[in-house]
């Protein structure tokens, strides 16, 4: 499987056509992408993934993605502890070890699951920055750290898959953060 996922951040961004002088402005909107691509398969396999992804019944159901390759932290910590208010992107840690920038952390379950990615290495407790910013307030909060992901939801309301005359099936599908 390959899984590319995108960070989304909402930037608007204008320039001069006369100087070139530019003016950004950041507003609060974050959110992950993906794109996910499966390996070519036989029919037995793919037909559960094509139910799978035909239950999602489009843009209406969830369902949990991650970093195939980052579902564990890369640093020493075990018990991540976040405090912090919505919007906030550097939030109040309690924890021992540490964890380095790019190690993921989840916060909430089911429906609720958010993804981040932290963004400096953090030793100890202390305030950690990550992305995308709290989208709810959080008191003394036990992040995942060992299966990390977030909820996702299909980006459009049609599915396809290609199929050859060798019956070797091709699914890709695209996903968006479930807010």
């Amino acid at each position: 499987m390959n899984v590319e996922l995108t960070a989304v951040n909402a930037v608007a961004y204008s320039m001069s056509p006369f100087t070139f002088a530019g003016q950004a402005h950041a507003y609060s909107g974050q959110k992950w992408q993906a794109d996910i691509s499966l390996p070519a398969m036989k029919r037995e396999d793919a037909e559960k993934w094509i139910a799978f992804l035909v239950s999602l019944r489009g843009q209406f159901g969830t369902f949990l993605l991650n970093d195939p390759s980052g579902t564990s932290p890369r640093g020493t910590a075990t018990t991540v502890r976040i405090t912090g208010s919505t919007g906030d992107s550097s939030v109040a840690t309690t924890m021992a070890g540490t964890l380095l920038a790019g190690d993921y952390i989840q916060l909430g379950s089911g429906l609720s699951a958010r993804l981040h990615k932290v963004l400096q290495d953090q030793s100890g407790s202390g305030t950690l920055e990550i992305w995308p910013a709290l989208r709810a307030n959080q008191s003394n909060v036990l992040a995942d750290l060992t299966s990390a992901a977030g909820a996702f939801r299909l980006s459009s309301n049609q599915q396809s898959w290609s199929v050859n005359e060798a019956s070797i099936y091709g699914i890709t599908f695209a996903a968006m953060e479930a807010l």
